[in-house]
């Protein structure tokens, strides 16, 4: 009797095992696939989701400066109201949103910052992929070209523009100022600055969009081309008709990547210039934050999450519609 009842203890955990196999396999496609998640989703809401709700509840209490509790007592939606309303700019570091000085508002600078970096990121970038999609001697080298700048850590990056527009140390000062385009400091004025953080992004982050958009091109089968030109397309045609629409989705990955980092820039403002010369949102926070204001910049970044979430959705709906055809 004791001989079966070890045999029996043995084999449990076996049958167990079988039978959990056996309940995997009959689930099905899409309850499998949320069953591997599961592990990624809980991380996920242990990383990101639960300090975002921490963050969303700080922001609906009002700012508590005096004592050295974090936030004071419950407001509800008021920080929200006066930030949209520019009520709260006079307490912020930065105005929050003031469309009359657009280089001292956090939003108007890092939407002109986005806009402009991301736009000619995307041209350069969907260029560079274009030749690096051909065949010519010396790829191999120009591609490992390409990838230096996006490899070149944010500080550095940040400290060569500085030097380089730097009066007394960089070379570009003089030049700029003899032709009239600068004056002055430029890493002093706000306009100088965007520009030259702006040139900066570019520098870093088009290789970034080009390697992406140069994956997606080199999906594309080529006996596309082959038909097309047998059918006497032109290049312009082989472009609009064959690689713009299939390298679409891989273009619409990048901007989405891009749009997300750009409205988050911080490393690459505070070691060109100052977040006091060109304020962004990120830059609005930390600098809300250091002023013991926890409220307002919780509140601050909370609408920062609100609106990445906005483009993020904007960005799978359209990824969505091209994947059903409705390009």
């Amino acid at each position: 009797m004791a001989t079966e009842t070890n045999a029996r203890t043995t084999r449990s955990p076996l049958r167990v095992d079988l039978a959990l196999l056996n309940r995997v396999e009959r689930l099905s496609d899409t309850q499998f696939v949320y069953l591997m998640l599961t592990p990624v989703l809980v991380l996920l809401g242990a990383m990101a989701i639960w300090p975002l709700v921490d963050t969303f509840q700080m922001s609906l209490h009002a700012d508590n400066i005096i004592s050295s509790d974090a936030t004071g007592e419950f407001v509800g939606f008021e920080n929200y109201v006066g930030m949209l309303t520019g009520q709260t700019n006079a307490l912020l570091p930065r105005p929050f949103l003031d469309l009359s000085t657009p280089l001292t508002s956090a939003v108007s600078v890092t939407v002109l910052f986005t806009g402009i970096a991301v736009g000619i990121e995307t041209i350069l970038g969907f260029g560079m992929a274009l030749v690096l999609d051909k065949r010519f001697r010396g790829r191999r080298w120009v591609r490992v070209a390409l990838i230096l700048p996006w490899a070149v850590p944010i500080v550095i990056q940040g400290m060569i523009y500085y030097l380089i527009f730097t009066p007394g140390v960089g070379f570009a000062v003089d030049p700029l100022q003899s032709l009239g385009l600068i004056s002055g400091a430029p890493l002093a004025d706000s306009w100088s600055s965007l520009v030259i953080v702006i040139a900066a992004d570019i520098w870093k982050q088009s290789a970034f969009m080009a390697l992406l958009i140069l994956a997606g091109l080199q999906s594309i089968d080529r006996d596309l081309y082959n038909v097309a030109k047998v059918t006497g397309a032109s290049k312009l045609q082989e472009f609009w008709t064959i690689t713009f629409p299939l390298v679409l989705p891989t273009l619409l990955i990048a901007l989405l990547f891009r749009t997300i980092a750009a409205l988050k820039v911080y490393g690459t403002v505070v070691t060109v210039t100052n977040c006091n010369t060109l304020p962004t949102l990120t830059c609005l926070v930390v600098t809300t934050w250091n002023a013991n204001r926890y409220a307002s910049a919780a509140t601050i970044a909370f609408i920062m999450a609100a609106v990445i979430a906005i483009a993020l959705i904007g960005y799978l709906w359209k990824l969505r519609d091209l994947e059903y055809g409705g390009i």
